[in-house]
């Protein structure tokens, strides 16, 4: 009897949650503990929060369950001064009746591979905190007046509640200096920026040969359908795990980038923006303008583009062909993946300027809605080139 006994599933690894651990994914029968939240998501992205407990789903619908918090993370708002920092005291926002989905769900859904630990997501915002500084969007002065810091944390509230849904209960200036060996970062960075730049120097020839090559025979001629790319198998791997670049036979002089780590990160960049564009615009249309049609028609024109470039990534043609006789070279799909990127970042930058909108009075509106119309232009171009299989000719000028 034992042969047809059924094989008893291991329980889901639910340690941490609530301290180091925010949210994972749980499969239909599982448990998610007391004081936690679930959320299903089905095959459109909606989603429903219910009580903890098991967990029943329909095929195709997704399950997270996720502990409010409180959580403390430790945040270096500048990267030339590591050794200082801010401490953030931040909860999961309680659901809010009047939006039709959550924006910390759709983080969840859009942006985290199955597990949102504390430490992940202490970096992803850090990095947005110091973009915004970068920027000059958030403004974080030396010897920082109590009118200028009051400035800085309603504009960092207001940013981690837009773009991950979280809300800010107390944030302070902490050392970090017993914890932070500033000379061993400085040598790390300059570590990675010599290979960087090596790396940059041995692929230009194979960049540049496979401009050339794409030129000469053009995006419908037979040789470059004809062309044949030499597969990955042909030579024994090493996959650098942490640069996520793979190296070949010619690892010597040159590093070739991986098709799958290639097509991976334009599958999820394309997927965040299929499912965050609808929810931006949903969120822009919300706003309370302020009075005057010039105002109007600006808004107006930035959900139009926002609703066509959602339009362009729905209707996205796929990474690794031109046609359906004609594959893509390596080359020409990191090109591709990279403008994919691109436009990622501009959405990004469109949720921090979401923030900046919600706060904004009325003679900042013109000035935020040329910053938008930046972030516009940058989306379009992002996917206008990601759509193009090959660059387009242009004639030298006499």
């Amino acid at each position: 009897m034992g042969l047809f006994s059924r094989r008893r599933k291991q329980a889901v690894d639910t340690e941490g949650l609530g301290s180091t651990l925010i949210a994972l994914r749980l499969d239909a029968g599982e448990v998610a503990p007391a004081g936690s939240t679930v959320v299903v998501f089905n095959a459109g992205g909606h989603a429903r929060r219910v009580a903890a407990g098991k967990v029943a789903c329909e095929p195709g619908e997704v399950v997270f369950c996720f502990h409010a918090g409180p959580y403390t993370v430790d945040l270096v708002p500048f990267a030339a001064a590591p050794e200082w920092g801010l401490r953030l005291r931040f909860v999961v926002d309680a659901a809010n009746p009047r939006v039709s989905q959550q924006r910390f769900d759709l983080y969840l859904f859009s942006e985290t591979a199955g597990r949102l630990t504390l430490e992940d997501f202490g970096l992803a915002a850090q990095m947005a905190l110091q973009a915004e500084l970068a920027q000059g969007t958030l403004e974080l002065p030396p010897c920082t007046t109590l009118e200028e810091w009051h400035a800085f944390r309603a504009g960092l509230n207001q940013l981690m509640y837009t773009r991950y849904g979280v809300t800010v209960d107390d944030c302070v200036p902490v050392d970090l200096g017993e914890q932070t060996d500033y000379a061993t970062i400085l040598q790390t960075r300059a570590q990675q920026a010599a290979e960087a730049a090596r790396l940059a120097q041995a692929a230009a020839p194979l960049v540049a040969a496979a401009s050339a090559s794409s030129v000469e025979h053009g995006p419908n001629s037979q040789a470059a359908s004809a062309r044949v790319e030499p597969t990955l198998d042909e030579a024994p791997l090493h996959v650098d795990a942490t640069s996520g670049v793979v190296w070949g036979r010619e690892a010597d002089a040159a590093p070739v980038t991986s098709p799958a780590s290639v097509a991976e990160r334009d599958a999820r960049a394309l997927r965040r923006l299929f499912l965050e564009l609808p929810s931006l615009s949903g969120e822009l249309r919300l706003l309370t303008l302020p009075a005057g049609l010039p105002v109007f028609q600006q808004h107006q024109s930035v959900l139009l583009r926002l609703g066509m470039a959602a339009l362009n990534v729905n209707t996205m043609p796929s990474l690794a062909w031109a046609a359906p006789d004609q594959p893509l070279s390596v080359a020409d799909q990191t090109r591709r993946s990279a403008q994919t990127q691109i436009a990622q970042t501009a959405l990004d930058e469109a949720w921090s300027l979401l923030a900046r909108l919600q706060r904004a009075g009325q003679l900042q509106w013109p000035s935020l809605l040329d910053e938008a119309d930046r972030i516009c232009t940058n989306l379009e171009t992002g996917l206008a080139l990601r759509r193009a299989a090959h660059l387009p000719h242009t004639e030298p000028a006499p």
